[in-house]
């Protein structure tokens, strides 16, 4: 039966798959591109050690983004300000790390609670706005975005903390060696693994046993399939709306880390601000679930690194993206068939059962 149910959940995000390299296929075509020429570039290209290396990387920033907004998700809550939580933790971590003199496991470990502590607060907002005044988090979160971008230019543009960079970009001071978590280049000699890499293993290990073997990773998933059933059996949903946001604006705040501290090693203007948006693709793509968000993220990582070949084939990057929201569209509606087929074979095995005891009477 688990072989069985294993192998029914890995259907949809193999029809998205098959699905979206079809579709791509005709586009390709129409455009007068070689298919199969477009397809083994980016596949020679993203197999390669220094791509894998760019890949895992990447990866480990979607999977943590993936999992703040997952979080949420369990309990239907739509937390779409990840971006602000990341970007705000990511420069409270940087003006933290670059100010601290401690061995490289204590500023590390501080750069870190700093980060979740500041991606909690934005997020805890949003959770009172709910509460409190039931404005829904989807708008308050939205906003909350806007507001953490005009706070961080501000910061940076005109105040103290930020300073010139080496390339005429303001920032904030660089990390000193002993905060950063550059990690090991054990795929590719030149391109180093982030140290993040295997923090969001044990991120990802540790939501997984938060939610199926804690009393609050049950009352988490009671109250997202039933707010009502949940309040019934003694589940206060307004405190599980605040620790829900603030657990998902904690992971949401170390989005920004792995490349902070395995890169940059300064917060500047250029930072990345969209992960967050990826981020809830991806969840929709993993179910929620640690593992397939993983390979999701995996997936996604991959042809964003892999589309760089497009254009040396004359094919507009562009087609990347269009993959990705195949992907997305496809396997979410095939997840909505699968569950359907789940039901009614459920239901048709329990009416089997049901005639066989009643014909044995």
């Amino acid at each position: 039966m688990n072989l069985r149910r294993i192998g029914i959940s890995l259907i949809a995000p193999g029809i998205g798959l098959i699905v979206s390299l079809a579709a791509t296929a005709v586009i390709l075509t129409v455009i007068g591109a070689s298919v199969s020429t477009v397809f083994a570039s980016m596949w020679n290209y993203g197999t390669s050690p220094r791509a894998m290396s760019l890949m895992l990387n990447l990866a480990t920033i979607y999977f943590l983004s993936a999992l703040a907004v997952s979080i949420g998700f369990k309990m239907n809550l739509f937390n779409i300000g990840v971006n602000g939580q990341y970007v705000l933790g990511a420069l409270a971590g940087a003006v933290v790390a670059s100010n601290l003199t401690l061995p490289k496991t204590a500023s590390v470990t501080v750069t870190i609670i700093v980060a979740m502590f500041v991606g909690a607060v934005w997020a805890g907002i949003s959770a009172w706005l709910k509460v409190a005044r039931g404005v829904s988090e989807v708008i308050s979160t939205i906003m909350l975005n806007f507001i953490a971008i005009g706070i961080i230019s501000y910061i940076i543009v005109r105040t103290s903390i930020g300073t010139e960079t080496s390339l005429n970009i303001r920032g904030t001071k660089p990390i000193p060696e002993t905060g950063m978590l550059r990690g090991s280049a054990f795929i590719d000699s030149g391109t180093p693994i982030y140290g993040f890499f295997f923090i969001s293993i044990i991120i990802g290990v540790g939501y997984w046993f938060l939610l199926n073997r804690t009393r609050f990773g049950f009352d988490l998933r009671a109250t997202g399939k039933s707010a009502t059933a949940a309040r019934t059996s003694g589940v206060q949903s307004n405190r599980m709306i605040y620790v829900t946001m603030l657990l998902s604006g904690a992971v949401a705040g170390l989005v920004g880390l792995p490349y902070l501290l395995g890169d940059t090693g300064s917060y500047t203007l250029q930072f990345p601000t969209d992960w967050g948006f990826i981020g809830i693709a991806i969840a929709l793509l993993g179910r929620n679930n640690p593992l397939g968000i993983a390979l999701g993220a995996i997936l996604w990582a991959f042809l964003d690194i892999s589309s760089g070949q497009l254009v040396l084939e004359g094919v507009p990057r562009e087609i990347s993206t269009i993959m990705q929201g195949l992907i997305v569209i496809v396997v979410v509606i095939s997840y909505e068939v699968v569950r359907r087929y789940q039901v009614k074979s459920e239901q048709t095995n329990v009416a089997k059962a049901l005639a066989k005891q009643e014909a044995s009477v």
